[in-house]
């Protein structure tokens, strides 16, 4: 199976091919629209801040690329917020693939922290890429802007408020946690969109 990581100014790639390393999988890195658009699965990380992100994408013209993708994309934290219209983020145009919009956690409790960074609940799972896994299953998440809760919705996360912890439309997938550093449920999730 051709796995194919995107290349962009966004962290987290090298902990992502780890994990995929650890299921037997060799991933290529790339920016390469070719390379790209011929592999069996995608997936699209993110550590960052979404315009700069969203600019080098457009740079490159993998923004048009991404949204034409017809095999499995998984997006990752910031990769699956900017699969959605807009980011409050730098007030940041996204990709459009998920009708949602992303937001800043505003807590009104001086006591809850922004970004939420550890461990939560993911609950009411409804997809495939959910297999095997339970509800309030502990992920692992490093956030300070959240997807609203909207019709592509797969799983929900409380913090501050219940928020899009996972997202599907069509082909495209979106974790807002990051399954390469949640143990054995993070496994299970990578290795189901694998298995899409």
């Amino acid at each position: 199976m051709n796995t194919v990581i995107i290349q962009y100014n966004a962290g987290n790639i090298q902990s992502v091919l780890y994990a995929l390393e650890r299921l037997g999988v060799q991933a290529t890195v790339t920016d390469q629209v070719e390379t790209i658009q011929a592999a069996d699965k995608v997936i699209f990380p993110g550590v960052g801040e979404a315009s700069t992100a969203m600019a080098y994408l457009e740079e490159r013209g993998l923004d048009k690329i991404i949204k034409d993708l017809q095999q499995p994309v998984l997006g990752i934290c910031l990769g699956m917020q900017l699969m959605c219209t807009y980011s409050e983020e730098n007030d940041t145009k996204c990709l459009g693939i998920f009708e949602t919009q992303v937001k800043l956690f505003k807590p009104t409790d001086a006591s809850i922290k922004v970004p939420q960074i550890g461990w939560n609940t993911i609950a009411n799972l409804q997809s495939n890429l959910f297999k095997g896994v339970s509800a309030e299953s502990y992920t692992y998440f490093v956030h300070g802007y959240y997807a609203a809760l909207g019709e592509h919705t797969i799983a929900t996360t409380n913090y501050v408020q219940p928020y899009s912890s996972a997202l599907h439309k069509d082909n495209f997938y979106g974790v807002q946690f990051h399954p390469e550093k949640s143990a054995k449920v993070g496994e299970q999730i990578i290795q189901n969109f694998l298995n899409l």
